[in-house]
């Protein structure tokens, strides 16, 4: 008898009720009793009706199935094992990845394949299922191509001594609870509940009650079913019966995921620009009585009629929404509204076009829908309003102009480092009706997301890229509501790109707390990701010393995992620092851009539990806020002329430096700082990653050099610097080379007085006491300017002078015994117009080049000139070689700003003619 006939014979037997001795019993599912995600399963053959075969071996018996599916069979308890070889069959030709996981009762987990990839060797499953009365076979997706994910169950057999297995035609019930009825969070939910809120411990007591029953019925198969929902609901109770929940309305916007594709806007910033919105069932929403059993939704701009400006007399109803905040009194909400125009959502030359149809705008309106008014407009985008305690509101906007850095697209004149223009978009402020728009921040690089800590002063996310990384730093700063003193929060020292959090975005102060929420997310990607907690009273160690993850089910986007996979949390609104309003998708993904589905739900962090509030089936939620007034943190008290008027405020403020070596790195004892050498960033104007090439290291900035003020013996520094520009400090020796160099930007608001205590110094701790510092008992210091070619910055000028008086000649006299040519050349046809001598000097002088990480912090005295070949050899003596004091300076100066060769990101041809070229913007 073959085999076959000898399993069907067995089969029969047991379902007329003989009993076997270790029976064997086929899978064979008939039609309709076997779940597939493509095509239909096939009893002896491959999903697409071909012999089962793997690793070329033809297998006669066995199931071809499509995940995602599952297939479930009734068992008596006496079914003892089951037995297959599981693979991706060779007709996918090596494509392919899937996974087989095994439950029994109550959806205990017994076995799960791991991935199976296409090509390889058929995985042995051989599972224990002594006393089970269920067994489910669920195939999930692998997570690439889903049309290769060919899955063969091959010699499948459930051995029994009992009756014979039954298929059924429904799941059991229960499957979502089944983790948490054995780890029990709803028990410790309802525990913390008790003894933060002690009023209501008695009815905790009868949910304990009621939960132990519930959990008693789960295990019956008569009552399963309806246990499995009486858990929901008692969950749903406990969850949203909690009286941390501020308000039963919640606010909130619906907005899809946006395509894979970083031009589409799938990138940090490319998410945030009009024309890559997604419009579909985008809008402004309130769900009224959000946790009762039938909430209602209402749309706030569905018969909102615009007040004033360009939209007067119009709806918004055919555009996309875009961060919402609430005022304090729960009365007006702010959001961004954009048409989202372009002619072809996949040609980017209709798409990246920046005009008033195709930019963000911020709006306010009353809850109830009323008094609709335009506060923003112009070919800008102006989005992520907040709410200032003090009445003001700050936003993000590209009006402070600049570009960033980092990308070969021309349709407009802007970039920094991509194929396609990323205009830099920085910290605003404005009146709350629009008047006195004001740039708050003189950034070059882009900031994202203002919120109001519990102290009243402004956080955000900031992208530092200043000669580092274009990966490397984009965390949490703050500053004040006038925009003074900006300041890393945590990140800014990241030792590599797996320590921590690519990015931090969405940042909220929680009630009650030092600490913040934020969403752990990818560079190249959306602000999906990891929840984080961040606690400000720990010291950064550039790693985790900081941060707590919430979300432990997902990884950080970029740093732990690819930059595509586990965007499952977004948009967290703390309620103290274990519940959090969010949305979430558990199978958040770039891949799957606008079918993301992210629901609002609360979490209860330490446990992991969630309880969905709202969720549109077609429609990604965002932002949820509960609708109600909140206590305002205090107002800071403006301390710059920031929102003066601009034709009288002052341009200059007063920086102070009370002991420059109390350094983040120490110094060496015997070092003697004697000057602040304080060089401007220039904004790019050019749209393109490295066009032009401002010098050797990729996709740097552009600079020039103020000057220098004195330090006084005891560290101190006190002068007077122009407002709004982007500045960094270097440490200068007595030599008059730079010895500790900044590696992000600051700068000053008009008539601010701005106090650092050292150098990088210490975010957590106090200064020690001091005397006052000697700098401070003088007047403010002018700048006093470096020597020609150094501002704007100009290889041409600054060096070259010095060659030719001093290196050319004998250089080329001894070009036979292989001196380098340190002439112009034929600068002409070099495509970036730079000089032999530049080139050949290369290798010889220090500057960051790695455009993707880099060294996260100077090292005293091993940049710039001190870290050169060239200083070390002129300084040991290079033959005859007498340089004047000038000249050695001018070389040194060079090497000590990134051996840079242009100052100017425009008309470089001009500038490699030795002509001054002054910054478009600064």
């Amino acid at each position: 008898m073959s085999l076959l006939s000898r399993l069907t014979a067995a089969t029969t037997l047991c379902l007329w009720g003989t009993r076997l001795i270790a029976a064997e019993f086929p899978l064979s599912p008939p039609p309709g009793k076997i779940q597939v995600g493509w095509g239909t399963a096939r009893t002896n053959q491959s999903i697409e009706g071909k012999p089962l075969t793997v690793g070329g071996r033809v297998y006669n018996q066995g199931l071809g199935i499509h995940p995602p599916g599952w297939m479930a069979l009734q068992l008596d308890g006496k079914v003892t094992s089951f037995k297959c070889l599981a693979a991706i069959d060779d007709e996918t030709k090596g494509a392919g990845t899937a996974e087989l996981k095994f439950y029994g009762d109550n959806w205990k987990l017994l076995h799960s394949t791991g991935l199976l990839r296409g090509g390889q060797p058929a995985v042995p499953v051989n599972i224990d299922l002594t006393g089970q009365k269920t067994l489910v076979i669920e195939m999930t997706v692998g997570g690439d191509d889903y049309g290769y994910d060919h899955i063969d169950l091959l010699d499948p057999v459930l051995v029994h001594e009992g009756a014979a297995p039954v298929y059924i035609d429904q799941l059991p019930p229960g499957r979502e609870f089944a983790e948490e009825i054995a780890n029990s969070p709803l028990v410790k939910v309802i525990h913390e509940l008790q003894r933060k809120f002690p009023e209501g411990a008695a009815k905790g007591d009868d949910q304990l009650r009621q939960l132990a029953s519930i959990q008693k019925r789960l295990g019956e198969p008569a009552s399963s079913r309806s246990a499995a929902e009486d858990y929901k609901a008692l969950r749903r109770q406990v969850m949203l019966d909690n009286p941390l929940i501020p308000s039963r309305n919640l606010l909130f916007i619906k907005r899809d995921v946006n395509p894979m594709h970083e031009k589409l806007g799938n990138h940090m910033c490319d998410q945030y620009f009009g024309f890559n919105a997604q419009t579909n069932g985008a809008g402004l929403f309130i769900l009224e009585d959000a946790f009762s059993s039938k909430p209602k939704l209402r749309n706030v701009l569905e018969n909102a009629v615009c007040q004033n400006g360009r939209y007067k007399g119009r709806s918004l109803t055919m555009g996309a929404v875009l961060s919402p905040d609430l005022s304090f009194d729960g009365k007006t909400i702010l959001f961004a509204y954009t048409e989202a125009w372009h002619t072809d959502g996949n040609n980017l030359d209709s798409r990246y076009r920046w005009t008033e149809n195709s930019t963000w705008h911020i709006f306010k309106v009353n809850v109830d829908g009323t008094g609709l008014t335009q506060l923003t407009d112009g070919a800008y985008n102006d989005f992520d309003p907040c709410w200032m305690p003090n009445g003001r509101i700050t936003f993000i906007s590209e009006r402070r102009g600049g570009y960033c850095r980092c990308g070969v697209f021309k349709p407009i004149d802007f970039g920094r480092c991509h194929g396609r223009p990323v205009p830099t978009f920085t910290l605003h402020g404005m009146e709350a009706d629009g008047s006195r728009l004001t740039c708050l921040s003189w950034h070059e690089t882009n900031e994202w997301q203002p919120s109001v800590d519990n102290d009243g002063m402004i956080i955000y996310t900031r992208w530092d890229y200043v000669d580092r990384g274009f990966n490397q730093a984009h965390h949490p700063w703050v500053t004040t509501p006038d925009g003074r003193n900006p300041r890393i929060i945590t990140g800014n020292y990241r030792n590599k790109e797996s320590d921590a959090p690519c990015m931090e975005m969405d940042l909220r102060a929680i009630p009650n707390s030092s600490k913040l929420v934020a969403t752990a997310c990818a560079h190249h990607g959306q602000a999906y990701g990891s929840l984080v907690l961040i606690d400000r009273t720990i010291a950064d160690d550039g790693k985790l010393s900081q941060i707590k993850t919430l979300t432990p089910d997902a990884r950080f986007p970029e740093s732990t995992c690819s930059n595509s996979e586990d965007w499952k949390y977004a948009t967290a609104w703390p309620l103290d620092e274990d519940w959090y309003l969010c949305v979430h998708d558990p199978d958040g993904h770039a891949a799957r851009g606008p079918k993301n589905n992210f629901r609002i739900v609360l979490l209860h962090a330490p446990t992991g539990l969630k309880q969905e509030i709202y969720g549109d089936d077609a429609h990604s939620c965002l932002s949820p806020i509960p609708l109600c007034a909140r206590k305002a943190p205090p107002v800071v008290p403006d301390a710059s002329e920031t929102f003066a008027d601009p034709k009288t405020r002052s341009k200059t403020a007063i920086f102070g430096i009370k002991n420059i070596y109390d350094s983040y790195i120490p110094f060496p004892r015997e070092l003697k700082i004697t000057a602040l050498r304080i060089i401007q960033i220039i904004p790019k104007t050019t749209p393109n990653a490295d066009e032009p090439r401002i010098g050797f290291g990729h996709q740097k900035p552009a600079r020039g050099v103020l000057g220098t003020v004195p330090v006084e013996a005891d560290g101190s520094a006190f002068f007077i610097l122009p407002a709004g520009l982007p500045v960094y400090f270097q440490a200068i020796d007595e030599a008059g080379l730079a010895w500790q160099s900044m590696r992000s930007s600051t700068y000053a608001q008009p008539g601010e007085k701005l106090i650092c205590a050292g150098c990088h110094e210490s975010k957590v701790t106090a200064p020690a006491g001091m005397k006052q510092p000697m700098a401070f008992k003088r007047a403010p210091s002018p700048i006093t300017p470096d020597v020609s070619g150094s501002r704007p910055f100009s290889y041409p000028l600054l060096v070259q002078p010095v060659l030719d008086r001093n290196c050319v000649a004998c250089h080329q006299k001894n070009a036979d015994k292989k001196a380098p040519d340190l002439s112009k050349g034929p600068y002409e046809k070099n495509p970036n117009y730079w000089y032999n001598s530049y080139i050949n000097l290369q290798s010889k002088v220090f500057f960051y080049t790695d455009a993707r990480f880099d060294t996260p912090h100077t090292i005293p005295g091993r940049f710039g000139a001190r870290g050169s070949k060239l200083w070390q050899m002129l300084d040991k003596g290079h033959h005859d070689v007498k340089l004047s004091p000038e000249d050695l300076h001018r070389l040194t100066l060079w090497m000590d700003c990134n051996s840079d060769f242009f100052g100017s990101y425009e008309n470089t041809k001009d500038q490699a003619d030795g002509k001054v070229v002054l910054p478009v913007v600064e």
